[in-house]
């Protein structure tokens, strides 16, 4: 059988959920431009994952749509833009 090179290999122990449920408040935040959020895949749901090099990193927020905002990202020395669904985002504490 051939190797697999897709977007979610080796991510057996990355995006094992959790075994509290998150409910629905997560996806009623109301995010606006400028807001810190930190990326936090929820491997349930797989529509607009960001890739799992992201998970972890804090961005700030570009734009807002109604299921998805856009995401700014330093990595390295570059800015990253990343569109996520709300389900994969969490506000950052203090901001």
């Amino acid at each position: 059988m051939p190797k697999s090179h897709g977007a979610r290999r080796r991510t057996r122990s990355l995006l094992r959920s959790s075994s509290t449920k998150k409910g629905l408040s997560n996806l009623l935040v109301e995010y606006s431009p400028n807001d810190k959020v930190v990326i936090k895949i929820d491997p349930a749901q797989v529509k607009g994952m960001p890739h799992r090099r992201f998970n972890g990193l804090v961005g700030t927020v570009t734009e807002v749509g109604r299921r998805a905002v856009t995401v700014d990202v330093n990595v390295g020395h570059k800015v990253k833009k990343l569109v996520a669904r709300k389900e994969h985002v969490v506000r950052m504490e203090g901001s």
